[in-house]
């Protein structure tokens, strides 16, 4: 039959003419994906809505907006915020090229309303944000149009505040931040900046409130940030400059008006006041001969403790155990020191401590703490008996304490020695420790290093201070038995023998720092953001000695209260956190150099000085855009102090209302 086919020409070339057109069609199909053109790097374009923008006696209670094309919505839950702030949570969705926004709260009479999504709204494809959108709309018969914007930073970091509530009350009495609803809200985008939007001309005060437990006002445990004084929004006629793209690539600029919204640059550095509520936290006797107590913040007084059974019933804690706590004691270990007690396999304690009540105050309370402990397991049945050929009055295998020197076989110049046990101690023989340096090939006595407590309360760290000489070889011995614990067991004889370093080894850096006007303050020395060493500023000067090679940053804080610790803001008092400023780049140090630097930390905005490298918060990237440039590539770059909001996405900001020259830092008023 095929045969038959093929003898008929027209067949054979009609089946030539389909295998040609087949092979066409696949190589077709196989080709590489065509060019699009210049990636797309436009945010979504508003179209229209309902309500439109601005529109009056709107009574309807869902808002739809459309855009030029597909969008996406990120995490709209957390970043879309209503104003007046709503009881209940709108529903926000996104399908194709609309928003649909549905009100689940009854609209106020003569109210104007803002929904301001920051910056959740971004394209399907490039992933490109429409940063600070906001719809307005109006009750009544006319709209509120005032609006202040800032940035909000972390005080003792300055990481930008991504995601976190700002409001104003009009109310402007102590008591609002605790008891009311702010009155309009906003949240900060990616770089932490906000605008609150349609305000009533007035007087106000702000905040920002990591708002965890969504009542829209500051709970004392929530993170807070606020202004000194108050806040008169206003307006004014003024004339911005756009640059217009040509289709042939050609640009052009266009002057035309605009309202400048004022004050457009404040800032606010958030802190968290540390306030924990007292209780007890937990309890347990992890150990026969100790007792374990955790409470939920420091505390000043001891709780009172006393067993109600077994052969100590009624006696003070403290007669029967030695305490070891640590610096708050909010943690408690109670070594037992009566050997009855710590036979007892169940142990009832009275505990009578203060706790936080329902009014916020320190009140006492009285518990009792159960505390069991299993019976030893009894032998097992049919050990072996002893070899009788064993000699009956062998010598006992001895117990010592865990007495042990930390340190290795390398002393940094500039650390003391550390010891430690793992059981406190009852008695030191200071006598007993003994010291010698290498000097010619011989071992010579010097004077022994003295011991002291790590931290008070502590009963188990010791640490010694010691000038040491560079690159000498150096042999510590601890004899035995000098050394005993609260249960009566002494140390092994410690011989330890270790060489301190060069100062060759070393690196030193000396910052010079201006605009300090006089004030106190403290360096700290960063590896990443973590504090390697920290020294005050003297004289403008701050010295690193001893600094092992590498990069490092450097951070500044103004210790306001000259007490050498960072100090927190509090509310009820209005103190702001302690300023703190970063060096803007990074400093690699080299083993035996010295490096000086001169730093004026007012010279850059205090939003742009911590270095990208170490900073936690960077803003998203759009999808296929590459790396942002590492300012701390360079070390001798210069930055451009003008820039104040540097947009990570070049270009224009959405929210280019706000003005140039610095930042309203309340903290220097």
């Amino acid at each position: 039959m095929i045969k038959k086919y093929f003898s008929n020409p027209a067949n054979t070339l009609r089946l030539l003419v389909i295998l040609i057109a087949g092979v066409t069609l696949v190589a077709c199909a196989s080709m590489g994906r065509p060019e699009g053109g210049p990636r797309d790097e436009i945010p979504p374009v508003y179209v229209r809505s309902n309500p439109t923008p601005g529109q009056l006696n709107f009574n309807g209670n869902k808002i739809v907006i459309e855009f030029d094309e597909n969008i996406a919505l990120d995490d709209p839950t957390n970043k879309v915020v209503v104003s007046p702030a709503q009881t209940n949570q709108p529903v926000v969705s996104a399908l194709g090229r609309k928003v649909s926004v549905e009100l689940r709260d009854t609209l106020l009479p003569n109210t104007t309303y803002t929904v301001d999504f920051a910056d959740a709204i971004k394209d399907l494809n490039e992933s490109n944000i429409l940063d600070g959108f906001a719809i307005d709309f109006a009750t009544g018969d006319s709209i509120d149009s005032l609006q202040i914007s800032g940035i909000v930073l972390e005080a003792r970091n300055l990481e930008l505040a991504q995601g976190m509530l700002v409001g104003v009350y009009s109310d402007l009495s102590d008591t609002a931040l605790t008891t009311r609803r702010f009155d309009r809200i906003a949240k900060t985008n990616q770089l932490g900046q906000f605008t609150i939007r349609n305000l009533k001309p007035g007087d106000y005060r702000i905040f920002a409130v990591n708002d965890v437990n969504r009542d829209m006002h500051w709970d004392r445990s929530e993170d807070v940030a606020f202004y000194d004084m108050t806040i008169s929004p206003s307006s004014r006629p003024t004339t911005v400059t756009d640059t217009l793209e040509a289709a042939d690539g050609s640009d052009s600029l266009v002057t035309r008006g605009a309202t400048l919204f004022l004050p457009n640059d404040i800032l606010l550095t958030w802190f968290n006041e540390n306030y924990k509520s007292q209780y007890l936290v937990n309890n347990g006797r992890p150990e026969r001969n100790r007792i374990d107590i955790t409470f939920g913040a420091p505390s000043d007084t001891l709780p009172r403790l006393r067993p109600l059974n077994g052969p100590m019933a009624g006696r003070d804690i403290s007669e029967w155990s030695v305490l070891n706590a640590s610096a708050g004691r909010d943690t408690l270990q109670y070594w037992i020191t009566d050997s009855l007690v710590i036979k007892q396999d169940s142990l009832l304690l009275e505990a009578t401590y203060l706790r936080t009540d329902t009014l916020d105050r320190l009140t006492w309370t009285t518990d009792t703490l159960r505390m069991f402990m299993r019976p030893s397991k009894a032998k097992k049945k049919g050990k072996e008996k002893k070899n009788k050929d064993e000699e009956t009055d062998s010598v006992p295998k001895i117990e010592f304490n865990t007495f042990t020197l930390s340190s290795g076989s390398t002393q940094e110049l500039n650390q003391p020695i550390v010891f430690k046990t793992s059981v406190p101690l009852a008695r030191l023989d200071t006598a007993a420790i003994k010291m010698q340096m290498m000097v010619d090939t011989l071992w010579t006595d010097v004077a022994p290093p003295r011991l002291r407590p790590q931290k008070e309360n502590s009963l188990m760290t010791f640490i010694a201070d010691y000038d040491w000489k560079e690159g000498t070889k150096y042999r510590l011995t601890v004899d035995s038995a000098s050394v005993y614990d609260i249960y009566g067991l002494f140390n092994k004889p410690i011989v330890s023998e270790f060489t301190t370093k060069k100062l060759e080894d070393y690196s030193k850096l000396i910052l010079n720092i201006t605009g300090l006007a006089g004030r106190p303050a403290v360096a700290e020395l960063l590896s990443g953001d973590n504090v390697k060493a920290t020294v005050p500023v003297v004289g403008d000067v701050a010295t690193f000695d001893y600094v092992a090679p590498g990069p490092y940053y450097v951070r500044l804080y103004i210790d306001t209260n000259g007490n050498g610790v960072y100090d927190t803001g509090n509310i009820a008092q209005k103190l702001q956190p302690e300023e703190v400023y970063y060096y803007p780049k990074k400093i690699t140090l080299k083993k035996n150099w010295d490096v000086q630097q001169t730093w004026d930390i007012y010279e850059i905005p205090v939003d742009m000085q911590k270095p990208i490298d170490i900073k936690k918060n960077k803003p998203k990237k759009r999808q296929g855009e590459e790396e942002q440039r590492n300012t701390d590539e360079d070390e001798d770059e210069m930055y451009d102090p003008s820039n104040i909001w540097g947009n990570p996405y070049g270009g224009n900001d959405s929210r280019n209302n706000f003005g140039g020259g610095g930042l309203r830092d309340s903290r220097n008023f």
